[in-house]
């Protein structure tokens, strides 16, 4: 027998959604939000849970896109997961630079990572489009809201895939580009490594800082015991001088590690281990970059965040 998806409408109740909120503090929101949980829910420590969806907050602010909070956290003791939906038409500010409009409180059983994990990329998936939260900061009414989850959306996937864990490329790098132009896409997005892509998006392999550093500094000087001669830095002197000519094609390199998008979370968990990585790329069915997934993230999201 085939088993029913589970989605986030799953573990929402009409009567924990607030419509036309009027308050502009987003903390007076998320008060009212843990307080109405405390109304079907009357184990939940109120004092406890916002201490903890706080300090979550100041380390990782939950503003996931424009006009969406996602405040969460992770509490002994429960049960299943508990949310509850504040509809803001006009905004409130809840540290983000934009108003937030729709706040949506999460509360998941401190040992289930997983599902943790699964219902915030399934909620992040739903508003990719801000037509979305312009329609649920908007509803009239708690069944509205309601009716919109209902419908076979923000569905939990079967598993924790590499999808869910990725995050996307903040630039990538053209084969054509050159080396120059590589240094200044390194420092604006302080990557580790970016991929290499022809002209169609295909990729083509990946640099990284370290790729840098060693063309920079021929293989020979690293057998060097003293290195006293070359403590100007000669040699990456003399790599900038031609670093408008020496092209991304020269020095990428075309074989590396990746992952798929469906790849399951354990998998990446190997890779890391075996393969002692700090980044993984992650690649689409049809094999081009989606996104990467680095070991600090990776063990944020499943341990803490």
């Amino acid at each position: 027998m085939k088993k029913e998806r589970r989605s986030f409408c799953n573990f929402l109740q009409v009567n924990n959604i607030i419509c036309g909120v009027t308050d502009t503090d987003g903390k007076i929101v998320l008060e009212k939000l843990i307080e109405l949980l405390k109304r079907h829910y009357p184990d939940l420590d109120v004092d406890f849970t916002k201490k903890e969806v706080m300090s979550r907050e100041a380390l990782f602010p939950t503003i996931i896109a424009p006009g969406l909070a996602i405040p969460h956290a992770r509490i002994a003791g429960l049960p299943e997961p508990l949310t509850a939906i504040a509809c803001i038409p006009q905004g409130c500010d809840f540290g983000g630079s934009s108003k937030t409009r729709v706040m949506i409180l999460l509360l998941t059983p401190v040992d289930e990572p997983n599902l943790h994990i699964q219902l915030l990329s399934a909620l992040a998936t739903e508003f990719e489009e801000d037509s979305v939260t312009d329609k649920i900061a908007n509803s009239a009414t708690a069944q509205e809201v309601l009716n919109h989850f209902s419908c076979g959306l923000a569905a939990i996937p079967d598993y924790l895939k590499a999808a869910d864990l990725m995050e996307k490329f903040p630039d990538m790098l053209q084969e054509t580009d050159s080396i120059l132009d590589a240094v200044k896409k390194f420092a604006v997005t302080r990557s580790e490594e970016l991929p290499v892509i022809d002209n169609t998006g295909d990729l083509r392999g990946i640099l990284s800082l370290a790729d840098l550093l060693k063309y920079s500094l021929p293989e020979h000087l690293l057998w060097l015991e003293d290195l006293s001669p070359i403590y100007q830095l000669q040699p990456f002197s003399d790599m900038l001088k031609t670093a408008d000519e020496t092209k991304v094609a020269d020095i990428m390199r075309e074989e590396f590690i990746s992952a798929n998008v469906n790849d399951p979370a354990v998998k990446l968990a190997k890779i890391f281990l075996i393969s002692k990585l700090n980044q993984l790329m992650i690649l689409d069915d049809d094999g081009k970059p989606a996104g990467v997934v680095s070991l600090k993230n990776f063990s944020a999201k499943l341990f803490w965040d």
